[in-house]
């Protein structure tokens, strides 16, 4: 089964958002878009800016680790415009 790691941004919290699913990305933007405790659930506004598929979700986890450990809103904004 395919697995995404992934990337929303909020314009009302001018925020970045970095995670993995083995949803379908639809419904997953669906549940962060819904009213629910958690950071995404702060506004109904995300959209996926960026997307990468991978094989499992060890991988797809892998990768949003290692974006996150970057801590950096500058090399998110880097990869999204590369």
């Amino acid at each position: 089964m395919p697995c995404n790691f992934y990337i929303l941004y909020s314009k009302n919290l001018d925020k970045y958002y970095v995670g993995h699913t083995c949803e379908v990305m639809d419904e997953r933007l669906r549940k962060h878009n819904s009213n629910h405790k958690g950071f995404t659930g702060k506004s109904p506004d995300w959209v996926l800016v960026y997307k990468e598929e991978f094989e499992d979700k060890k991988s797809a986890y892998a990768r949003e680790r290692h974006i996150k450990s970057m801590k950096s809103r500058k090399k998110i904004i880097e990869l999204l415009y590369q």
